[in-house]
């Protein structure tokens, strides 16, 4: 994972983590990375779908820049909150923890730790094509939910921070539409 060069611990949060942080926060900001960018690229086998019938959630992945939020976690909770948070997105080694740079809305700068995705790994999905997407979105359902409501909400709760990411709501929406056609067909 690297070294932390000390003081505060920060997490950067891209997906879930913006509208349902595992642990608790002293400071919640918004921040970007750059070097690495959002994407719908990890085949999810639990969380969003099923071995038989697989879901996708967001990783980040090597190129562009990436708006979120960086949380500042307590020091005095600082096992626990990590612990949570290791639980939640570590159970399959599909991520690789790193210290990112981070540039804060102030412009202030800190290392945050931010879950990059490990491209080598079967988990790896790449960037799917629309047809293939929207076949995840009719069909793919995990522990937590479907896929498409976990996109939804991750571009819903961009959106209402004032940071939508262009690229990811172009294709929900190809995505949601072709995804309708096909139930609408079968009905």
């Amino acid at each position: 994972m690297g070294r932390h060069k000390g003081g505060p611990v920060w997490l950067f949060a891209y997906g879930s983590l913006i509208w349902r942080p595992e642990c608790s926060a002293v400071e919640r900001v918004r921040g970007r990375v750059h070097g690495y960018h959002r994407g719908l690229y990890l085949w999810s086998h639990e969380h969003r779908g099923t071995p038989e019938i697989p879901g996708l959630v967001f990783g980040l992945d090597r190129g562009g820049s990436c708006s979120g939020f960086a949380y500042r976690l307590p020091e005095d909770q600082l096992e626990a909150s990590l612990y949570a948070l290791w639980q939640r997105e570590m159970p399959f080694p599909s991520y690789r923890p790193h210290w990112l740079n981070c540039r804060l809305e102030n412009g202030s700068q800190v290392q945050a730790l931010g879950f990059v995705l490990e491209r080598h790994l079967p988990s790896y999905a790449g960037n799917l094509p629309d047809h293939v997407l929207s076949q995840v979105f009719e069909s793919a359902c995990g522990r937590y939910g479907t896929t498409r409501d976990y996109v939804e909400q991750t571009a819903s709760a961009l959106r209402s921070h004032a940071m939508p990411d262009r690229n990811l709501e172009a294709r929900l929406k190809r995505c949601q539409s072709n995804a309708d056609q096909a139930i609408a067909s079968r009905l």
